[in-house]
């Protein structure tokens, strides 16, 4: 991967992440292919008997659902009736869970579903400011078609953690559980800490602007696009105490290079947490931003816990 496009993976990490990352740092991204073709037909139901803890690897099937007018790329893993979303970090896509996903599925016999976020991946381009209730929409939409409609146990990463939020508050009775991964929480948007973070990006997110047509520019400017007013919002989202969750947050956070962000990174996981009786907060030790690449064994171990303790 190149430097340029390293930097603007970055800058990218920055706005979805809100990260006051060095812009010049390299992001690790996932690479590769979860597979082609549209599979089986969106509307067949996903679920089957297979035992749990068989140990065999089983291989995701591609589905194309349509939600508005614009197709999204999901990938199933077929298991019982109870399934585990894992939901990727701001840039990334299904891939970043190649490795996780099949160790999920062996170890509990969950059906196991990665999707590609809108412009992501496999899934189609949508013009305009990226807004997490429309990816909450493309979500619910996504699963309805697969026929899941309850019993979800929610793994999402990073900017992820706005759909999870959203989607909680919106559907509580869809989730069984959530696991938030250095994940984006209400607690953290404040009207001190949302200017810094537009301020930080506002040099790459010009820059982007003169090749809008690439898709990691098209990405950042999709996120910059009202990102004050959105995020102002997403202070104000109340997840209900309805949803077990297990909050993890990285050792360096996501502002390794600012000790006043990494406190407020922090603060905001430890409010979150202690809001409900029935969540937990996890911090992994040694780790960046990064935990689902670093330290998959960390995401597993989180993931398994919390399905376990509901099923």
């Amino acid at each position: 991967m190149s430097r340029t496009l390293r930097r603007h993976r970055t800058t990218y990490r920055v706005l979805s992440s809100l990260a006051l990352l060095t812009l010049a740092a390299g992001a690790v991204t996932a690479c590769g292919d979860n597979g082609s073709g549209d599979g089986r037909p969106a509307s067949s139901a996903v679920t089957s008997s297979a035992p749990a803890g068989t140990g065999r690897a089983a291989a995701a099937k591609p589905y194309m659902v349509d939600n508005g007018g614009h197709r999204l790329a999901f990938y199933v893993t077929r298991g019982s009736a109870s399934t585990i979303v894992l939901d990727s970090g701001g840039g990334e896509y299904s891939t970043q869970w190649k490795d996780i996903a099949p160790e999920l599925h062996a170890a509990t016999g969950a059906t196991v579903i990665t999707y590609d976020r809108a412009g992501l991946g496999r899934s189609d381009v949508v013009p305009g400011p990226w807004k997490a209730e429309d990816a909450v929409s493309d979500l619910k939409a996504g699963l309805k078609q697969l026929g899941v409609t309850h019993d979800v146990t929610l793994v999402s990463h990073s900017q992820a953690g706005e759909i999870a939020n959203y989607l909680a508050e919106s559907d509580p009775h869809l989730l069984s559980g959530a696991v938030l991964v250095d994940a984006n929480l209400p607690q953290f948007f404040t009207d001190k800490e949302i200017p810094r973070l537009v301020a930080a990006t506002r040099p790459e997110v010009d820059a982007a602007k003169k090749d809008p047509e690439k898709p990691e520019n098209r990405q950042l400017i999709a996120t910059a696009d009202g990102f004050a007013a959105a995020h102002r919002a997403f202070h104000r989202v109340t997840s209900p105490d309805s949803v077990p969750a297990t909050v993890m947050v990285s050792e360096k956070t996501p502002f390794d290079g600012s000790p006043e962000d990494a406190r407020r990174w922090r603060d905001a996981a430890a409010s979150f947490a202690h809001e409900a009786p029935n969540r937990t907060l996890v911090t992994a030790q040694g780790t960046s931003h990064e935990i689902p690449t670093e330290r998959p064994d960390l995401v597993l171990k989180a993931v398994e816990a919390m399905f376990a303790a509901h099923h």
